[in-house]
């Protein structure tokens, strides 16, 4: 594996370390899902510790297993929550290390599309890391994409995905949580209504409503894909307290024809 290779920050933390663990909840996880028979051409998915969010995070990557040994490119978008950037932003690496193995970087694609690299950005973030077991089980072969924004209008973000669009080839994928701690019927409310601006195409979301709003709205502003509300929960039905939740909401499009 030659080049340069960004390790991971957060295994034993969010998600198991050990390999086989990790691996059998993974399969455990995307196992009871059961897929929609349309191929998706973008996913959001949460991104917290798999306890709290993995249930919900699987229930769209299942969306793409009878299509994954398909995918070439994996677009991998979300926030960069440690360092402020204004614009989307590379590891600067080759590969990425994962507890189920090493994952290629599509630098080619980012040298296209002449995305600059900022690796403290993405050195401690969780944002990714937590979606590349779902992705090193179900499409290992794909090249990754990996980018993170705090900040940008959603037409710099969209010119951007445009850029790396492809065909069915390619899958775009948007990390981003929803509410942040609030009680457990507001939050609830509170995502209802996000996600039915995601829905309808809004691309106007704010860091309440998602802290991957940047790259949501981008996405919602190309105009080419139909939202389908796959999964909306929380941290208080998974394993959190109620007192005070973080929304997590699991989205599949498909291209318009």
């Amino acid at each position: 594996m030659p080049g340069t290779a960004r390790d991971p920050a957060v295994a034993g933390q969010f998600y198991p370390a050990a390999p086989r663990e990790l691996g059998a909840l993974v399969d455990r996880l995307l196992g009871g899902v059961l897929p929609s028979p349309r191929r998706p051409k973008a996913l959001i998915v949460p991104h917290a510790g798999f306890i709290y969010s993995g249930p919900i995070a699987a229930s769209a990557f299942a969306q793409i297993a009878p299509f994954a040994h398909e995918l070439e490119r994996i677009v991998l978008v979300g926030p960069a929550h440690r360092i402020y950037v204004s614009s989307l932003v590379s590891p600067g690496v080759d590969w990425l290390r994962t507890p189920l193995g090493e994952l290629a970087v599509d630098t080619a694609a980012l040298a296209s599309a002449r995305i600059p690299s900022h690796p403290a950005a993405h050195a401690r973030e969780h944002s990714l890391e937590v979606e590349l077991p779902f992705i090193a089980k179900l499409a290992p072969q794909a090249r990754i994409v990996p980018l993170v924004v705090t900040e940008a209008a959603p037409d710099a973000v969209a010119r951007t995905l445009e850029t790396l669009w492809g065909g069915p080839e390619t899958l775009i994928v948007i990390s981003s949580d929803l509410s942040h701690y609030l009680p457990y019927r507001e939050g609830r409310t509170f995502d209802e209504r996000t996600a039915a601006k995601i829905l309808a195409g809004e691309p106007t979301l704010v860091g309440d409503e998602a802290c991957g709003c940047a790259a949501i709205n981008g996405l919602l502003a190309i105009g080419r894909v139909t939202g389908e509300l796959v999964d909306l929960r929380s941290s208080g039905d998974t394993a959190g307290t109620r007192d005070e939740v973080v929304g997590y909401g699991a989205f599949a499009f498909v291209e318009h024809s």
